[in-house]
């Protein structure tokens, strides 16, 4: 890769695709914002109003979070799918290699709801650190 050269680790599509449910910070958990993700889960997208706006935020949000995460062998896409959708399962878990607490989240209904919540919070980073152990 030339030196400059910025490798996009979260889609652009996904984002937008997120920002359908985006009253509900799925879009700004994705790109890694937490914060601002709860909030929006909570007051239903800033009563609207943010979830508007961030219509315009995405293609920002997509360069801060490839200048933040780092590219590799798990797809920040796929894994953050299985967590959405399977993740009271711990498929997104097993796909990163973490078989046991997979395991463990598919016999409790993920921690019963408290290790899918922090999954939420954590999944950019815990992507980031396996990427980075892996190169």
């Amino acid at each position: 890769m030339a030196k400059g050269m910025m490798i996009d680790t979260h889609s652009t599509f996904m984002g937008y695709l997120l920002w359908i449910f985006g009253f509900t910070g799925a879009h700004r958990f994705y790109y890694g914002k937490p914060i601002s993700g709860t909030v929006y889960f909570f007051t239903l997208g800033l009563l609207f109003i943010g979830w508007i706006v961030d219509l315009f935020l995405i293609p920002s949000m997509v360069r801060n979070a490839s200048l933040r995460f780092r590219p590799g062998r798990i797809d920040y896409s796929l894994a953050w799918i299985l967590l959405t959708f399977l993740g009271l399962f711990g498929v997104h878990r097993m796909y990163m290699g973490k078989w046991i607490t997979g395991i463990l989240y598919m016999l409790t209904g993920g921690f019963f709801l408290i290790g899918y919540v922090y999954d939420f919070w954590t999944l950019n980073d815990q992507i980031t650190v396996i990427n980075a152990r892996e190169s």
